[in-house]
């Protein structure tokens, strides 16, 4: 009974920080930003790829570092907290982006800096994964936990919905219309949901015992240990295809992610009350997903599960990219988000089963390494493709090339473990 709590704390972090994504950086603030603070919506949408792009080269620079530092440290909750505070107090300072030109700079550096906090706790989150799944059950926990944020962004997002953006009396009358209040205070609301449901995880969920190094002893042995696997990088060659591989299309469903409300909103002329239904209508799908292919992912392994999300995201995204309706849109999104949480619990499985024992931190922080170490690529690609083209469509079509490079190179990964 012990390690059911500690496992259903574990996947409710996922519940937590899943708000965070869902309505700041995917439906309603990122909207609400290229709308009512950016001079246009083309502008908006540069500006805010590139403060996502700086982001991501900062996680790619301190997460395997942070994460050889804690595996000689042991423990990875203290690390976790503190990550997680500081995106909560980020996210909680975005209330005071009002609609005007001069919240443009403040508000992209609060993503910047929240992008990069809640990055690493989630370095710190994934690597609790492999000493907590029990043998057989790496997938379906993952897929669990990933399930069940969708479920906690669905939450929030009905919320936000319900509680503040088409509410008459946003919060029974305590918070105004004036200078998009409503819209602005969804911030607050993510802040407090992040810090409530992620409680459980640091009160309930075991943690790796101390090794009893100190953390200047830590530090040093960390930055040797991170050193060696990078001068002997060809004894984890395996690890690296498949990190390259999974870099590619993470750094697609990551940019997918960024855009997909922006999108919605410019190309389909969506408001703010559709894109948020159609939100909800999306997490619904990709929560089943990921709770569906869960099991078969211990069945038939993550390679294999990854390998055919992929074709259907594919398969779906194609056609999306020439939809002109909203009916049509709305059927083929659908049917794409049923193959975006199984591809990213999958992954999480396959880089839990491919790390060494007792690294891995290391390799979870060389996983979010290789993805940000790209991750600049998809944002500006579509900022080019975008402001190119003046054309947003152009600009989500670099999506489906990411996803497609990375399947390609999926298939020379071998699933096993590296010792």
């Amino acid at each position: 009974m012990e390690r059911r709590g500690g496992i259903f704390s574990w996947c409710l972090y996922d519940w937590a920080m899943s708000a965070y994504n869902t309505v700041i950086g995917t439906f309603i603030f990122s909207v609400y930003f290229t709308r009512a603070v950016a001079e246009s919506e083309v502008a908006g949408t540069a500006q805010w790829g590139r403060a996502v792009a700086v982001s991501g080269l900062a996680v790619a620079v301190l997460s395997p570092v942070l994460g050889a530092i804690a595996d000689r440290g042991g423990r990875r909750k203290p690390w976790l907290a503190l990550f997680t505070a500081l995106t909560v107090a980020g996210t909680a300072l975005l209330w005071f982006v009002t609609p005007e030109p001069s919240s443009v700079m403040p508000a992209l550096v609060l993503v910047a800096l929240t992008g990069v906090t809640f990055e690493l706790a989630n370095v710190f989150y994934n690597a609790m994964l492999p000493s907590l799944a029990p043998p057989g059950y790496t997938g379906r926990v993952s897929g669990w936990g990933w399930g069940l944020g969708y479920v906690g962004g669905l939450g929030c997002l009905v919320l936000s919905l319900f509680g503040l953006v088409q509410a008459e009396n946003p919060l029974f009358g305590l918070v105004g219309t004036e200078e998009q209040a409503n819209v602005r205070a969804t911030a607050l609301l993510v802040a407090a949901w992040y810090a409530v449901f992620a409680l459980p995880l640091f009160l309930l969920t075991p943690d790796r015992p101390s090794t009893g190094v100190p953390l200047g002893t830590a530090v040093r042995e960390g930055l040797r240990a991170l050193a060696d696997t990078v001068r002997h990088i060809r004894r984890y060659a395996n690890i690296v295809r498949w990190l390259l591989a999974s870099a590619l299309y993470r750094d697609g469903l990551n940019t997918l992610f960024a855009f997909g409300g922006i999108y919605a909103a410019g190309t389909f002329g969506m408001g703010f009350d559709q894109i948020v239904m159609f939100a909800i209508a999306l997490n619904v799908t990709s929560a089943a997903g990921a709770f569906g292919f869960a099991w078969i992912d211990d069945r038939i392994g993550p390679k294999r599960t990854i390998a055919w999300c992929l074709a259907g995201l594919i398969g779906f995204g194609i056609p999306l990219l020439f939809a002109e309706s909203q009916t049509a849109f709305w059927v083929l999104a659908l049917g794409l988000g049923i193959f975006v949480g199984p591809a990213q619990a999958a992954g999480r499985s396959m880089m839990a089963r491919l790390s060494p024992p007792g690294m891995e931190t290391e390799m979870f922080g060389l996983y979010a390494l290789s993805g940000r170490a790209v991750s600049f690529a998809g944002p500006l690609l579509l900022a080019w493709a975008t402001e190119s083209f003046q054309s947003q469509r152009a600009g989500m079509a670099t999506i489906v090339l990411l996803l497609a490079l990375g399947l390609v190179l999926l298939f020379a990964v071998r699933e096993e473990r590296s010792v």
